[in-house]
């Protein structure tokens, strides 16, 4: 997304906010479709009793989560090494530069 279209989002996502007194009303249907799912994960037929259902959904949502945490991390570490390279690679052509000029 671009910087521009990102403050666009960001601004209207303040103005939304600053419109809704409870919050938690109003994403309750999301959070509720969003523990639906892992319910649904771990018992596609729906023949589990509530509460082992709920335990393994909870579960199902934590390791998501962590998954999608450790996919991150593997991100930065990937820009972090690419950044990494890049300035090292600038350094060796200043490096040459200054030794042509010299």
């Amino acid at each position: 997304m671009s910087s521009i279209a990102s403050l666009k989002a960001r601004a209207a996502a303040h103005t939304r906010w600053a419109k809704t007194p409870d919050r938690a009303a109003a994403t309750s249907a999301a959070r509720t479709a969003a523990l639906d799912r892992f319910e649904r994960q771990v018992d596609p037929d729906g023949t589990l009793d509530p509460r082992t259902r709920a335990m393994l959904a909870e579960s199902a949502k934590k390791a998501y989560f962590a998954q999608l945490a450790l996919r991150s991390a593997m991100a930065r570490r990937k820009a972090a090494q690419a950044a990494q390279e890049l300035e090292t690679v600038g350094r060796e052509l200043a490096d040459l530069d200054d030794e042509a000029g010299a």
